[in-house]
């Protein structure tokens, strides 16, 4: 979670309580990356704006998922709820510059860097700058 810029959930009563404060929320969609009825991760869409259409993502795939393309997948289906079922016309992110996996995953998908906020989060012991990378409907890839 250091890369998502939050704390770990530090039990699965917190996590539950976080579910039932947002279950309502219509700033808010989470969705569960599947394989094979097994939890893999989650995908949210965040600070949804349905005046200016735009929406935040986010993504985590659990460690020991990765590199089986389950990102890309993720993404892609994410993108298109956006866009098609919320009527988005941009969604963008936020990714630690170090990330190269992910942003050579957003890339892939048609994000396009916008930015560099410097020192804009701090994890592991220290500051990190960050990427915002957006991306229009009709610039979609995958």
């Amino acid at each position: 979670m250091a890369l998502w810029f939050e704390e770990p959930y530090e039990s699965i009563d917190e996590l539950n309580s976080l579910y039932d404060k947002h279950i309502h929320d219509i700033s808010e969609r989470r969705f569960v990356i599947d394989l094979d009825g097994e939890f893999a991760g989650v995908i949210e869409l965040v600070e949804i704006d349905y005046i200016h259409r735009t929406t935040e993502i986010q993504i985590i795939v659990r460690k020991a998922y990765q590199g089986r393309g389950l990102a890309k997948q993720a993404i892609r289906k994410g993108l298109n709820y956006a866009f098609n079922m919320l009527n988005m016309h941009k969604v963008y992110l936020y990714v630690d510059v170090d990330n190269q996996v992910g942003i050579h995953i957003y890339e892939g998908a048609g994000f396009v860097q916008e930015g560099r906020l410097r020192q804009h989060f701090y994890a592991n012991g220290k500051y990190h700058d960050s990427l915002i990378m957006g991306i229009f409907r009709d610039e979609v890839k995958i």
